[in-house]
C-alpha cells in the first residue's frame, strides 16, 4: 500500500517523540551490535521509508544507500539532513549486481514483503558480508496487544525459526544470530528500567534482530 505525502510525513513525526526516539535507538543499537560493521563499510537499507534507520546507520560511519518502493516515503528521507543516495525499487528485485555492497539491512520492512525467503536471497546476493533484519516478533507482548491493529495492520509476525527456514538454501550457508528488544511496547520509565536488566539474547522482545554472516 501507497501513502500519501501526509500519511508519510505522519509516520515519520512519530519518531520525533520521546517514546519514538527511545524505541529506534534502541533498536538500532541491536542491529548494530549483531551486524558488527566495520566503517566505512557501505550498507543497503532496503525498505527503508522515511529513513530513519539509513541515518542511524549512517551516523555509525557507513556508507548508506537508502530503497524503497514508496515515493512518498523517499521524499521524506530526501528531506532528512544530510541526505543520503536513496533508490526507487522492490527488495524481491533488488536493483543491484552481486556483491554490490558490504552488508545489507530490511528493518521491519520484510514484515509486508511476500515471499521473504526471496527477498532474503535478493539481500544476500547485493551483499558481501551479512544481512541483518529487524523483524515484528510473533513470541511478544507487543504482537498479544497490536497484531492486526493500526500500523502493524497487514503485518507478518515472524520467529528466529522462521528465518531459519527462510535461509535454508543461501549459498554460502549463513552463519546466524539474534537478539530482541522492547520487551514492553510503552516505552515509559518502566519499560526502560526493565529493558535495561533484560539480555538482548532474551527471545520475546517485540523487535526481533536476526543477522546472517557469510563464513
Amino acid at each position: 500500500m501507497r501513502l500519501t505525502p501526509a500519511a508519510a510525513q505522519r509516520y515519520d513525526a512519530w519518531y520525533d517523540s520521546a517514546r519514538g526516539r527511545w524505541i529506534a535507538a534502541t533498536e538500532c543499537a541491536l542491529m548494530l551490535r549483531l551486524l558488527r560493521p566495520a566503517p566505512p563499510a557501505t550498507l543497503l537499507d532496503a525498505g527503508s521509508g522515511s529513513g530513519r534507520f539509513s541515518h542511524c546507520f549512517a551516523a555509525a560511519g557507513l556508507d548508506v544507500v537508502s530503497l524503497d518502493p514508496d515515493p512518498a516515503m523517499l521524499a521524506v528521507a530526501q528531506r532528512r539532513a544530510p541526505p543520503l543516495p536513496a533508490v526507487r525499487g522492490d527488495a524481491l528485485a533488488l536493483p543491484f549486481g552481486d556483491g554490490s555492497f558490504d552488508y545489507a539491512a530490511a528493518v521491519t520492512s520484510l514484515c509486508f514483503v511476500e515471499p521473504p525467503g526471496r527477498a532474503l536471497a535478493e539481500l544476500w546476493r547485493v551483499c558481501r558480508r551479512g544481512v541483518v533484519l529487524g523483524l515484528l516478533n510473533r513470541h511478544s507482548l507487543l504482537h498479544y496487544r497490536k497484531r492486526g491493529h493500526g500500523g502493524y495492520r497487514g503485518a507478518r509476525w515472524d520467529s528466529v525459526e522462521d528465518v531459519v527456514r527462510w535461509s535454508a538454501g543461501l549459498l554460502p550457508q549463513p552463519v546466524l544470530s539474534f537478539g530482541s528488544a522492547v520487551f514492553v511496547p510503552g516505552g515509559g520509565r518502566c519499560a526502560r528500567w526493565i529493558e535495561a536488566r533484560l539480555p538482548p539474547a532474551a527471545r520475546w522482545g517485540g523487535f526481533l534482530a536476526v543477522a546472517l554472516h557469510k563464513p
